[in-house]
């Protein structure tokens, strides 16, 4: 069978590619350019270029495909407004749903995002029942994520498509090419002291989530959203973890919630006078201080999602960020 993929040059994305040719599917990138792809170097692949946006792009791409999976969506953390992320996250998702019932796809797979659902907490992690909670932390990404997810639920109710969402929390691990979430890795290595947000995240290993997404074709329930979520720690726990894997000694501050907004808010101001990106703007500030715990057992169940170490995790995605040259030498 063949699969279109976009978003190939993401985190995600890169790794879904691998796990599909792995499984011997046929696979078509759609990308905006057709430069080198790190993560997929040496394999074997198709390359469409074109504009997500573009709805006869669209049709091209996804003709003579049997399976669509939509990873493409704009991550940036600057600007934080909706206007920055509607286009790819709502839009084009939009048109990708009216391409794959124009052509009669047998299955999509569309890659939502954790923060659809409200938050949780170590004892009680948010499942997929859990109620939309981010109205008021002024996160376009989220916003739109959302926004998109609910076009998507609508229109999977209305046309009966064959459409299963995933929802990955924050995934970590090899191929991360930028990087992205890896960055909070790097932010820990070889740093003596470290300053610690009061919240924490649920992480993944993002060769974990990619087989889930892969699964999804055979095992997921159209209609259904599936939590791609593991470990759920605090950021004390996470950098108490990256020391103990790289056997590195680290004092951890725990900074009170109060100086955590109050930088954040010095971050957006200088963000509205400078037109530049703060190290810490007050949107991300608010997000820092969450619990964002969420329970994966839905996709271990259905979805046959595995669950690998967090410091297994973390020791590949440091390799593959030495072997790129991606940290200093020695690190």
């Amino acid at each position: 069978m063949k699969v279109l993929l976009t978003g190939a040059t993401g985190l995600l994305g890169g790794n879904v590619a691998r796990e599909l040719i792995r499984r011997g599917y046929d696979l078509r990138l759609f990308v905006r350019s057709d430069k080198n792809i790190p993560a997929l170097e040496g394999l074997n692949y198709e390359i469409f270029k074109g504009s997500l946006s573009n709805v006869y792009n669209l049709l091209d791409a996804v003709r003579g495909c049997d399976i669509v999976i939509h990873t493409a969506a704009v991550t940036d953390q600057w600007p934080t407004g909706f206007e920055h992320y509607e286009s790819i996250n709502v839009n084009a998702t939009l048109l990708l749903l009216e391409v794959v019932k124009k052509l009669g796809i047998k299955k999509m797979i569309y890659v939502s995002t954790a923060n659809c659902f409200g938050y949780g907490s170590k004892k009680a992690p948010a499942t997929e029942l859990s109620e939309f909670s981010f109205f008021n932390y002024n996160s376009g990404y989220i916003m739109s994520k959302f926004i998109a997810q609910q076009h998507v639920l609508r229109e999977i109710e209305k046309s009966k498509l064959p459409v299963v969402i995933v929802n990955p929390a924050f995934m970590l691990g090899p191929y991360d090419s930028k990087p992205s979430s890896g960055k909070i890795i790097l932010m820990g290595l070889n740093k003596k002291i470290i300053f610690c947000p009061p919240g924490g995240k649920s992480f993944v290993d993002v060769r974990d989530a990619a087989v889930a997404v892969c699964n999804a074709i055979k095992f997921g329930k159209d209609g259904e959203c599936y939590l791609l979520a593991n470990h759920n720690l605090s950021y004390w726990e996470f950098f108490e973890t990256l020391a103990i894997t790289r056997e590195q000694a680290q004092t951890k501050i725990m900074l009170p919630k109060f100086l955590i907004l109050a930088i954040g808010l010095a971050g957006s101001i200088y963000e509205k006078i400078a037109h530049k990106p703060a190290p810490l703007n007050f949107t991300n500030a608010r997000l820092l201080c969450l619990p964002l715990h969420y329970s994966g057992d839905k996709a271990r169940r259905d979805l046959e999602m595995p669950q690998t170490p967090l410091q297994q995790t973390i020791t590949d995605a440091l390799l593959w960020f030495e072997r790129n040259n991606m940290i200093e030498a020695g690190v």
